[in-house]
């Protein structure tokens, strides 16, 4: 696990794409319709999901062009992956960029990629697509709060 343990030995700016890409657990919950309450700053998650997102795969169908198709959806940086607290605590860019480790399920860790999902830490199914849910409606779809 040493030679392979990159994410304890480079910052988050030193990863190359391949590194990057793989810090994802798979887990969707950044794909989820969050909403946050005005007042008071709480994070709410709802049983709705991004358009793109494919809740079979847990993962972006357009991850390419994602940010030019999605009003909204925020590209995760080595200079913002800190300081965006509507991520999931679990989020492991999150973790790092605040200088805590891997969670022991994550599949980096464990070496198995249903290891998310086997550890109760993947969005749950079904969801409902943002395109079927009316805007107004999304309160009636809160599942949680985040924060």
């Amino acid at each position: 696990m040493a030679d392979t343990a990159f994410w304890r030995t480079k910052p988050l700016s030193e990863m190359n794409d391949v590194e990057w890409e793989s810090l994802c657990d798979g887990c969707g919950k950044c794909c989820l319709v969050l909403l946050r309450d005005e007042d008071c700053d709480d994070v709410w998650e709802t049983n709705v999901a991004c358009r793109l997102f494919d809740a079979k795969k847990r993962q972006c169908s357009d991850y390419a062009n994602r940010l030019s198709r999605v009003r909204g959806c925020v590209q995760l940086t080595p200079d913002n992956a800190g300081a965006l607290d509507w991520m999931p605590d679990t989020c492991a860019y999150r973790r790092l960029a605040r200088g805590q480790d891997l969670p022991d399920w994550h599949p980096l860790v464990t070496g198995d990629k249903t290891s998310t999902s086997a550890a109760g830490m993947a969005v749950a199914t079904p969801l409902l697509n943002e395109d079927d849910v009316d805007p107004d409606d999304l309160e009636d779809h809160i599942t949680k709060r985040r924060n």
